[in-house]
């Protein structure tokens, strides 16, 4: 499984990658905003001191928008993996930017046929996110296995990310449940060396 680190902090990125267990990094323009920088250039900051994938959300909802603005964000750094929303905008955007070459993340997938039509488009990943309300917990881990299974049935090479992980347990879940990423704040990084399964 592969781990990404939810943030924009530069010192938190080096921490992390200094243990060399870090993947990747998700970010999204809320959280460049809270660090003072605009957009593109909290990009480019991350982009000078990590060399693995990098999920951006694009900010735009319409199709054209949404290629042109995952265009110039894959022109920041090869690394830039652009985060298109779940909607038939987005799918469109997506096909037409995987023809380009680039590595999309169709976002957010509630079910198997989400996941599969993201997947259709072209998505590298597909980002699923965990239910945090407990007694739905089960749930969440049963769509990961369904989409994982169908995934691996079909040949479908596109990966099943989930995001926005809060607890080392859902960690566990999740690889049990075969998913191939989670994304996480650095506070829970810090959780996982204090685990017990």
């Amino acid at each position: 499984m592969k781990f990404y680190l939810d943030t924009v902090s530069l010192t938190e990125i080096r921490e992390i990658g200094s243990l060399g267990i870090l993947d990747g990094i998700a970010v999204n323009a809320s959280l460049i905003s809270e660090q003072g920088l605009n957009f593109y250039q909290g990009i480019r900051e991350i982009c000078r001191y990590v060399d693995s994938p990098i999920s951006v959300g694009v900010l735009s909802i319409e199709e054209e928008a949404i290629v042109k603005e995952g265009i110039e964000l894959s022109k920041i750094h090869r690394n830039v993996l652009v985060k298109c929303p779940l909607t038939p905008a987005g799918l469109k955007a997506t096909k037409r930017l995987t023809a380009e070459g680039l590595r999309v993340n169709v976002s957010l997938c509630f079910s198997l046929t989400q996941a599969l039509i993201a997947a259709k488009a072209g998505a590298w990943c597909v980002s699923i996110c965990p239910d945090h309300t407990g007694d739905n917990q089960s749930m969440g881990n049963d769509i990961t296995r369904k989409i994982v299974t169908v995934f691996r049935d079909y040949g479908l090479s596109t990966q099943v990310l989930l995001a926005g992980i809060r607890s080392p347990h859902e960690v566990l879940e999740a690889a049990l449940a075969g998913g191939h990423i989670c994304t996480m704040p650095f506070s829970m990084f810090r959780q996982l060396f204090n685990h017990a399964d």
